[in-house]
């Protein structure tokens, strides 16, 4: 599909809405895993320092 202008592409041939909601969804879900698993990691690693220390002790 070609597009004469820049506005023809950003309205996606009627189907802007959809395409950019579903576009900005799936940042924003990625963005949420990406920011859970970086939590998740950081406490692990809290947790493995912990331990360490408590088995150095």
């Amino acid at each position: 599909m070609s597009f004469e202008t820049i506005t023809a592409f950003l309205a996606m041939g009627g189907y802007a809405t959809y395409v950019f909601a579903s576009y900005g969804l799936t940042a924003l879900t990625l963005g949420g895993l990406l920011l859970a698993e970086s939590r998740r990691h950081r406490a692990w690693l809290q947790r493995q320092g912990a331990r360490r220390r408590s088995e150095e002790a």
